[in-house]
């Protein structure tokens, strides 16, 4: 019997997008070979390559406003440091919104390349929340967010209003919800939580925003380089690109960004009220700054926590005990879980509140 999957990542993929991937990797459109061992030049994957980049214009309605899309190697983490080398000058300054472990890993890993300043934290109240009336100084290279965090189950409704680059690490809630994409200037995001399988991550920046810093930057970490090269400077992830395809091409298929959002916040909101309704939880995080995709919430009485995970187990729930270093529950509900995957959460949830509330 297949698991209700609520793993923050590698996460869950949708059924049809599986199916096809799974029968690539036996024989690709008929090739007699699979899709793991053909040429990344073929043109059957150059098509695949092509076709997903042009996707991702088209979802995020960025077609002939200037973006380039391209498919990476090294996930958000390694876009850390990328963005630091090709955007932020010698004797420049670049601001960052610590809002959690990620946000803040990418203002730690931006700090060896120049000054980095925190213009806005929610460190003081363990990151259960998001900064509001962010000051952003007009002198910096750019302004750096994580929209979505996925260990504290907070997400930005609202993002600050600048006059310099805005960079955004959208990886756990990218193609889950309407924005006006056009504001940000470099949105990157790793594949293994809305878009795809592990193994690439996905950029979209504006290209006048690059070429503008003197220090010259190694081919593998320079955005140029990768645009010019089509995301081939080297090999990429072949089975990673092609599941961010079919995925694309799933939620084309559903009516885009607008229909997934609304079924994400029914979702949510089905989740969150049980939540709030249950005598024996309680969420973590601030409910304006509620996540739609990560909802994170803790047992009142923690003495209780083997029974409800042997009642998960029982129930067939997987992947929803919290990230290690905080503890407790998160249920991830990104755009491929089912609504009845959550329901049959939330009737667990309540036969436990029965057992022992």
């Amino acid at each position: 019997m297949k698991k209700h999957n609520f793993s923050a990542g590698p996460s869950i993929l949708a059924p049809e997008v599986i199916q096809k991937a799974a029968e690539a990797v036996v024989d690709f459109e008929g090739m007699g070979l699979s899709l793991i061992e053909i040429s990344h030049r073929s043109p059957e994957f150059v098509s695949v390559i092509n076709k997903a980049r042009a996707l991702v214009l088209e979802l995020l309605d960025l077609e002939d406003k200037g973006y380039s899309v391209l498919f990476l190697q090294g996930g958000a983490s390694m876009e850390f440091v990328r963005v630091a080398y090709n955007l932020l000058s010698d004797n420049g300054k670049a601001g960052y919104v610590n809002t959690g472990t990620w946000a803040n890993n990418a203002q730690n890993e931006a700090s060896f390349i120049g000054e980095i300043i925190e213009v806005a934290s929610s460190k003081d109240k363990n990151y259960s929340y998001i900064p509001k009336e962010i000051i952003v100084p007009n002198d910096l290279d750019y302004l750096h967010l994580t929209s979505n965090n996925t260990i504290y189950g907070t997400q930005f409704h609202q993002f600050p209003s600048t006059q310099i680059p805005l960079i955004c690490d959208m990886s756990s809630d990218i193609f889950s919800r309407v924005l006006d994409f056009s504001k940000f200037d470099l949105i990157y995001a790793g594949a293994q939580k809305n878009i795809g399988a592990a193994g690439t991550s996905l950029v979209v920046v504006k290209d006048a925003v690059l070429g503008k810093v003197q220090r010259n930057i190694p081919n593998i970490l320079n955005y140029a380089k990768h645009i010019e090269r089509e995301s081939m400077y080297h090999t990429p992830s072949v089975f990673s690109v092609y599941t961010c395809y079919l995925t694309l091409q799933w939620l084309k298929d559903l009516g885009g960004i607008p229909a997934i959002e609304r079924k994400n916040r029914a979702k949510a909101h089905l989740l969150y009220s049980e939540i709030d309704r249950n005598s024996l939880f309680e969420g973590t995080a601030a409910v304006e700054d509620r996540s739609l995709m990560n909802v994170t919430f803790v047992l009142k009485d923690l003495k209780l926590e083997e029974k409800f995970d042997l009642l998960l187990k029982e129930k067939n729930i997987s992947g929803l005990k919290g990230h290690r270093t905080v503890g407790g529950y998160r249920a991830s509900i990104y755009n491929a879980m089912p609504l009845e995957s959550v329901m049959h959460l939330v009737e667990t949830m309540q036969t436990f509140e029965r057992m022992f509330g």
